[in-house]
């Protein structure tokens, strides 16, 4: 067997029934683009999720309240406090660095619009652990104690904007029936990572403030940053130790390493997930060319027999057929790579991700394209082999 003139032979046939092979071919591209597009999109998905904790540092930690199944803090006896709080870094040495933060939820109301925001109560330390910057103004300086002064978000600035107000400090908005006055705009932060959600949806203000607006807002979220020279398990020990000594309160402490671990993990699987569903339209895309080569044999009856009558083995026929297959799929496979890396680059553009190819996908595709054309090939190409010879010439 040569594989050249087969090759060039499986072309020349494919090109003579243009219509069945386009047809052929569309199942295949539609299969291995869509697993291309589904599992490169699921690679920049899980850099876009690692390079947002990667700016926010490794170095990070939260501290949480427990809570039991039902919602109810376990073994909670006092409110925590904003001095308990602050009180940490001086008995746990792996912390470098906290803000507490409180959060509610009401009405904004400014010039009869009304629409319901949270609320972060913070100290000054949240802005350097958060890495946040300033558009306009300032942020909450712990002087700012019970002042009704307020940081807002994007969220309120567009809104603020879209009533016409050019001038953004200074601004008086009313927050549960509270005038609270603008000092100053964040700029909007990426979401994922430790940050709380409400930077960019709502408004921050001093903790102390918050808790004068909101009777029941207490500490129950803390974010921090570590020296970094102790392992994970230290430093929780430490912070556990500390509360413990403090009301018994239990809290869970979370790194942002032990974040991203987790986070790979469940983004190998959503990848895997995404890369199976894919795949099912591959196999559609494979019993489409199952069913060309097989209407292909039949119509070929004829040229089998010649074949055979001249001297072609089975091997021979076998071949021939199974090289049309897998041309069929490896054509189908390098089309659907592109327009796969091509959507996923549309999705990336529109979605304001940082866009990269996976060089494994598009290795992978081809591979399952040759794999899809030798499984589905095969049985029609056995098919045409085992033709009786007589009986193929008396077909018509």
């Amino acid at each position: 067997m040569i594989l050249k003139p087969n090759i060039i032979e499986a072309v020349n046939s494919l090109v003579s029934a243009k219509q069945r092979s386009i047809l052929a071919l569309i199942g295949i591209v539609v299969g291995i683009g869509s697993v291309i597009a589904m599992v490169s999109v699921g690679t920049i998905v899980q850099q876009e999720a690692l390079r947002h904790f990667m700016e926010m540092g490794t170095d990070v930690i939260t501290i949480s309240e427990s809570f039991s199944r039902g919602g109810q803090s376990v073994g909670r006896k006092k409110i925590l406090t904003l001095e308990v709080v602050q009180g940490i870094p001086e008995v746990c040495p792996g912390i470098r660095q906290v803000a507490p933060y409180s959060s509610a939820y009401e009405t904004l109301k400014f010039q009869g619009k009304k629409e319901t925001l949270p609320a972060l109560g913070v100290t000054s330390a949240f802005m350097e652990i958060n890495k946040l910057k300033m558009k306009e103004g300032r942020f909450i300086h712990d002087l700012d104690r019970h002042m009704f002064f307020c940081v807002i978000g994007t969220k309120v600035e567009k809104m603020l904007k879209s009533q016409g107000v050019r001038q953004l400090l200074g601004t008086r908005i009313l927050y549960k029936e509270k005038y609270l006055s603008i000092i100053g705009v964040v700029e909007e932060v990426p979401m994922g990572g430790m940050r709380p959600y409400e930077i960019n949806e709502g408004i921050l203000m001093p903790i102390s403030t918050l808790q004068r607006l909101f009777r029941d807002a207490e500490i129950k979220n803390i974010i921090g940053r570590t020296h970094g020279n102790l392992p994970h398990d230290v430093i929780e020990g430490q912070i556990k130790s500390y509360f413990n000594r403090h009301d018994s309160i239990p809290v869970d402490v979370r790194s942002a390493e032990e974040l991203i671990n987790q986070m790979q993990k469940q983004m190998r699987l959503f990848t895997l997930l995404l890369g199976t569903i894919g795949s099912i339209s591959l196999v559609v895309g494979g019993i489409g060319v199952m069913n060309v080569m097989l209407v292909s044999v039949t119509e070929r009856t004829r040229e089998i027999g010649i074949r055979r009558a001249l001297g072609a083995r089975q091997e021979d026929i076998l071949f021939q057929f199974l090289i049309e297959s897998v041309l069929l799929c490896v054509i189908g496979g390098f089309v659907g790579v592109g327009i796969g890396v091509g959507a996923s680059w549309i999705i990336s553009y529109y979605a304001n991700w940082q866009f990269s190819v996976c060089y494994e996908a598009m290795i992978l595709g081809v591979g399952v394209a040759v794999g899809v054309g030798v499984f589905f090939g095969i049985y029609p190409a056995r098919q045409a082999a085992r033709l009786s010879p007589i009986l193929a010439l008396r077909s018509d």
